[in-house]
């Protein structure tokens, strides 16, 4: 179990991540890619083999596979604070030394076998880790960061929506039920047992799309505290290619598309305000999302849909912002 212990001012400090945190997702889709058993990421894993077939890309998995086992324990310097990947790498390779050989030194406890390679010597430069994060960010998790911005400003409404409703409190009751809440404390099911103090410091709550199962947190209590927690069962996809954006033409489809361009809105929402029954307004989505436009995130009775890059562009009648 991990225990996350809240003050006063800590609820006064908590954060939603407002974008893919590139490394976190760049490490966590590695434990996925290795994983044998299925889940609902399959099909981005098997797609993503496929774009690793390069040596470029084999070379990089044969960096970091050490680094990042299957399940359990990776090192925290893989994964600062910075959310961008350039910024991201150039703090791994600025971690002292030391806190690279103690982080090391922890993960080689664990290794009960040498199939995943050898680790790098703690005193090495961490370039070549720097440069197969990219490599394998770039060939595994890149093609993927539009949907993956679409499905975490869908996460982040409902986050929202229940901070307007409810507070603080009532914005951690809705990461049920990965996530428990029940004051002063925020636990989760965990690999060990782990309890972390936040002293004032408050949390940044990481929307995840590659975190899979139960929520992840670093393991230094040092460290800024952070709570990477799982979203939307269906993981990235490219873009659908089926006949959604032809079933697009008509004018209520697209006063749909024009009233989620300012703002995301429940089903209900959409009928009343287009004065439209439920289930048309539930239809017209439907199709909307089948055709990539929009993204639905279920909140407790209601379903939010919020827009994607690729519907936004085609309000603008331009291409999307990869």
């Amino acid at each position: 179990m991990l225990r996350i212990w809240f003050g006063s001012e800590d609820l006064e400090r908590v954060r939603v991540a407002r974008r893919p945190h590139a490394l976190w997702e760049t490490v966590l889709s590695l434990q996925t890619l290795r994983t044998r058993q299925r889940t609902p990421l399959t099909g981005w894993r098997n797609a993503a083999l496929a774009r690793l077939a390069t040596p470029r890309a084999t070379a990089a998995l044969r960096t970091l596979r050490p680094l990042v086992p299957v399940r359990g324990y990776f090192p925290d310097f893989l994964t600062p604070a910075a959310d961008d990947l350039e910024g991201g790498i150039a703090a791994v390779l600025g971690t002292p030394r030391r806190r690279v050989a103690a982080e090391l030194e922890l993960l080689g406890r664990g290794r009960t076998e040498d199939e995943d390679g050898v680790l790098p010597p703690a005193g090495r430069r961490l370039a070549p880790v720097g440069d197969a994060l990219a490599h394998y960010h770039e060939a595994a998790v890149a093609p993927y960061m539009r949907r993956m911005r679409a499905l975490i400003d869908a996460d982040r409404a409902v986050r929202a929506r229940a901070l307007l409703d409810g507070g603080v409190e009532g914005l951690l009751k809705t990461l049920r039920p990965a996530v428990r809440w029940r004051r002063p404390v925020l636990e989760t099911d965990y690999p060990v047992d782990q309890e972390l103090a936040l002293n004032g410091r408050g949390l940044l709550l990481v929307p995840s799309v590659f975190c899979e199962r139960t929520p992840v947190s670093l393991l230094d209590p040092n460290l800024p505290p952070t709570l990477v927690y799982p979203i939307d069962d269906s993981g990235p996809a490219e873009t659908p290619a089926d006949d959604g954006l032809a079933a697009l033409v008509g004018s209520t489809r697209g006063e749909v598309l024009r009233r989620l361009g300012e703002a995301a809105a429940t089903t209900s929402e959409l009928a009343r305000v287009l004065d439209i029954s439920t289930a048309s307004a539930s239809q017209h989505a439907s199709v909307l999302r089948r055709s990539g436009l929009v993204v639905s995130r279920r909140a407790g009775n209601a379903v939010i849909h919020r827009i994607t890059p690729l519907g936004a562009a085609l309000l603008r009648g331009g291409h999307p912002v990869a």
